[in-house]
């Protein structure tokens, strides 16, 4: 049986299931009808009404508005009355002015910086508790990550490393040929890389891929409110979404700073090879020069870097907008505040080696 409509003197009859399968046809007839009796009483009977969801109750709204003037409903059941009496209550009265749309977050630098604040003392807080948190954990989910994060990039960073080795000892090379040291070449590609080159492209890396990847991922569940329905759920989304990405981010930093480094080496032993230096005497140039202290130091700012990737990208996720635009903008802002973070904490590494001599 499908919804229909009945109409006599002054009175409109509704009967059938007034819900949202049968109302499309039903919709246009009902609001002509009430519309016509506009400026006269009229009663709407419901008596014949078998079921009344919340499309039927919107169809009924509809024709009170349509009608403008008295109306009286009658036969309804308490279901139904109840229904209409929760939608009455959710609408505006009529004539209310539009509400203003209210300012995203993170309008203003005051604003910004208290939201960064906020996640990363949320993040804190998560971190702290997380050994009661672990069933929020998923083991399938952080393979995932790790291998979109990691092995997903390995490619790129060794393409990127050999080429960036490659560049800087032929560029090298040029000059130091006029005093007889191109050998001394292999000491300064390889402290460069160990100690800032590595770890620095493996963070854009990192900012171009993971960040926004981070970012473009959590920002669609924050538009389609699925954060909001974790947080419904009693689900704390920095325990789930942020610590293992964090994690994922920071657990792949070493193996792509060891093959960005190698790379690197690889590509300036070729360039050394061109110029007649055997193999060996590069190898003992880079041992010679470089020590474990300059890998520890290369492979503490890449764990830094990575951390601070994976918590700015989360953050630009959990923070976006709504609307169409938001995924992009968070991805955006997830890349270009990465790179800006690593920039200023490898300014602060700088400092404090200086101050400790190494």
């Amino acid at each position: 049986m499908s919804a229909s409509l009945a109409q006599a003197d002054k009175r409109i009859a509704l009967a059938g299931p007034l819900t949202a399968p049968g109302l499309g046809r039903l919709w246009p007839q009902a609001i002509s009808a009430a519309r016509a009796a506009r400026g006269t009483p009229l009663t709407l009977d419901l008596s014949g009404a078998t079921i009344v969801d919340t499309s039927g109750a919107a169809l009924i709204l509809a024709m009170e508005t349509a009608h403008g003037g008295p109306l009286t409903l009658t036969g309804a059941t308490p279901r139904a009355a109840a229904l209409l009496a929760q939608l009455r209550a959710a609408m505006p009265p009529p004539g209310s002015p539009r509400p203003s749309p209210t300012p995203q977050p993170g309008t203003g630098l005051l604003q910004n910086a208290k939201i960064r604040v906020e996640f990363f003392g949320a993040t804190v807080l998560a971190l702290l508790g997380l050994p009661a948190r672990l069933r929020f954990l998923r083991g399938a989910g952080f393979l995932r990550i790790t291998d979109r994060a990691g092995l997903q990039a390995l490619p790129l960073v060794l393409m990127l490393g050999f080429l960036i080795g490659l560049i800087l000892a032929f560029q090298s090379a040029i000059p130091m040929r006029q005093y007889g040291a191109d050998l001394y070449v292999a000491n300064l590609v390889s402290l460069s890389l160990f100690r800032e080159l590595g770890p620095l492209l493996v963070a854009v890396i990192l900012a171009g891929r993971t960040g926004s990847a981070f970012a473009a991922e959590l920002g669609t569940m924050q538009v389609n409110e699925e954060i909001a329905a974790l947080t419904t759920m009693g689900i704390d989304p920095a325990s789930m979404l942020v610590l293992p990405r964090m994690a994922a981010a920071m657990l792949v930093m070493p193996g792509l700073l060891a093959a960005m480094d190698i790379a690197g080496l690889l590509g300036m032993a070729v360039v050394l090879m061109l110029l007649g230096f055997p193999l060996s005497a590069i190898a003992q140039q880079i041992l010679s020069a470089s020590h474990p202290a300059d890998l520890l130091l290369g492979l503490s700012k890449g764990l830094v870097f990575a951390a601070a990737l994976a918590l700015i990208g989360c953050r630009a996720g959990l923070t976006a907008g709504n609307g169409p635009r938001a995924v992009g903008e968070a991805a955006t802002s997830a890349v270009v505040g990465g790179i800006v973070a690593t920039i200023l904490i490898d300014g602060v590494f700088a400092v404090m080696m200086y101050r400790l001599g190494l």
